[in-house]
Formats: C-alpha cells, structure tokens, sequence
C-alpha cells in the first residue's frame, strides 16, 4: 500500500481540527450566555438586554443571562466584554458614543478592532427640550437666544455622552456658545430644567420622553435623519435647518475572534426576534425605537461614527 502524502496528511489534521469547532457551532449554545451591561439597572441598555435576552431564549434554548457592570462612564463594563474568551458565550449591549469616543478621550487598553460585532439593534436619538414657559418653540428660537444671551445652559450626563456632544454638535452648526451644565443622572437633569436652573436639557429621545413624564418639558427637535416613531409629530434638527445626526446605538457586541458560524446564528436568531410582533410591540412600551443592522452594516456605522468623533474632538476637544 502506497503512503499517503504529505498533503493528504495535511488535509485530514486541518479537517480534524476543524470539525470540533462545526460541531460547538451546529450545537450552539448549550449552556448559558452572558450579557454585559456597562450600566446600571433600569436604563436603557438594561432594558435592551433584558427583553432581548427573553426573547433570544426562546429562539435558542439557552438562558440569556444579564451582568450589570456599571463604573466609568462605562469603560468597566466594556472591559469586561474586550476581555472575554471568544467562545460565544459572553456579550454585551454596548453603546455609542461610549464605545467610539472613550478611545478618543484617553487610551483605554481597547479599540474597535477589538470586538466582534454583531448586530446593532436600538438607536435612540438626541433630543433638546426647553421648559415650557422658555417662549422657544423651535431650532430656531434657542439659536436666537442664545446669541442674545452669554452662555446659553443646558443640562447634559457626562463628558462625552450622547447629551454633551449633542450640544457641541450645535454650537458647530449653528455658530453659537453653549454651555453644557453636567449632572449625573438625567432625572437630575429634568429636575433641574422644571426648576428653570438651567435653559434647555439635552437627552435621548427614549429615556427622556420617559424620565420627563408629567413634568416642565418641551422637545424642540430630534437629532436624528428621520422623523422618530416614537414620536411622529417631532420635527427633526435636519428639517429645521442644522444637519445634526446623534444618538445613542446600542449594539450586541463579543470579544474580537468570535468564530463565524456563531456569529451568523446569533444574527440569524436576532433577526427573527426582530420579527416578533411580541417583541416590537414590548420594544414600543418600552421606549426602544429599534433599528436592526445587520454585522456588517453595524461596523460601517461604527467607523463612521469614529470619523465624525474624531473631526468633532480636532475641532474642539471636550475634556
């Protein structure tokens, strides 16, 4: 009998090492998943997961369980997904502009490159309210005070938030000075608009219209490209005259290395939820306005949001 070649040697150990990695796959997952929060319990990204995960339960026979891992403006618990073994079984819900502006900021032992991305599934976008008796109805109006006063003050959460840098972003568009006022909490914020302590406020749209019900709040716009379902009858920035597109993406986001065919049935699971009507209709109490991208559209909208980040710090750092 002839001896087989070096080839064929070769070939029969790439098979073998590659058929246990086939089979963790077809039978994926068979026992709990983890997913990060970087936030507390009750906002936005822990509401995400926790509907989510129930739903991606169902779909694929495993629990989904939720970490919350707050501190840093979100840095500790992003850590903890960089971190992680890429075996599938430990994601998390991360969020932009944390995930694109913390690099940019400082030098956190992370980058883009060093996560798998999934899918991006909620975008909730910027919004600016002013107290109702302000007399600003619109874009517009505040521009206009702004330039009549010194100092125009807005509330916002955190250097760096989606909040903050909405305000940066319409100080470039609008050619005005605005000062953004930082509380910890956007509770803290509304409080203190429906106590005229400061001008405006800026928030997410979801978490706002929440936060703000049955007080002192008006939304003058939504920084966003398109009308909000959440809330058809606010305009957008754009069609007020100031191209101004921010919020806050929430995405399901694993360790760099992930393999393939885990990724693809987690995308696939998604997917499906996302045409639940359960889920949607869950999604909408909620305040979730959803936006599914699939992995590789999510990491074109991450590098784009990278770029844009960037242009804004060169302009005018924010720390």
């Amino acid at each position: 009998m002839p001896l087989p070649t070096r080839r064929a040697v070769l070939g029969a150990g790439l098979a073998t090492l590659a058929m246990p990695r086939l089979a963790r796959a077809a039978g994926y997952p068979d026992h709990p998943v983890t997913l990060i929060v970087p936030f507390g319990a009750g906002g936005g990204n822990d509401i995400t997961a926790r509907t989510l995960g129930q739903f991606l339960e169902k779909e694929l026979g495993q629990p989904f369980v939720v970490q919350n891992r707050p501190g840093a403006g979100g840095e500790i618990g992003i850590n903890a997904v960089a971190d992680a073994k890429p075996d599938g079984y430990t994601f998390g819900i991360l969020n932009t502009p944390g995930l694109v502006t913390i690099p940019i900021e400082r030098q956190p032992r992370w980058s883009l490159e060093s996560f798998t991305f999934v899918a991006g599934l909620v975008e909730d976008p910027g919004i600016i309210a002013v107290h109702p008796d302000s007399g600003i109805r619109s874009a517009a109006d505040l521009v206009a005070a702004a330039k009549r006063e010194d100092g125009f003050t807005i509330a916002a959460q955190g250097l760096g938030s989606t909040s903050f840098l909405s305000v940066r972003m319409l100080e470039q568009a609008a050619g005005v000075r605005l000062e953004p006022v930082i509380y910890p909490s956007l509770p803290q914020g509304v409080l203190a608009l429906g106590q005229k302590e400061v001008r405006g406020a800026a928030a997410n749209l979801g978490e706002g219209q929440t936060m703000a019900q049955g007080k002192p709040w008006q939304v003058i716009g939504v920084m966003a490209e398109a009308r909000s379902p959440l809330a058809p009858e606010l305009p957008t920035f754009r069609e007020q005259g100031y191209d101004i597109t921010i919020g806050s993406l929430r995405g399901f986001v694993g360790p760099k290395g992930i393999p393939a065919e885990i990724t693809g049935r987690l995308g696939a699971a998604i997917g499906k939820v996302f045409a639940d009507p359960e889920f949607v209709a869950l999604a909408a109490r909620t305040q979730q306005p959803l936006r599914l991208l699939r992995q590789d559209a999510y990491g074109a909208h991450l590098q784009q949001a990278d770029q844009k980040f960037r242009a804004l710090w060169a302009a005018k750092p924010w720390i």
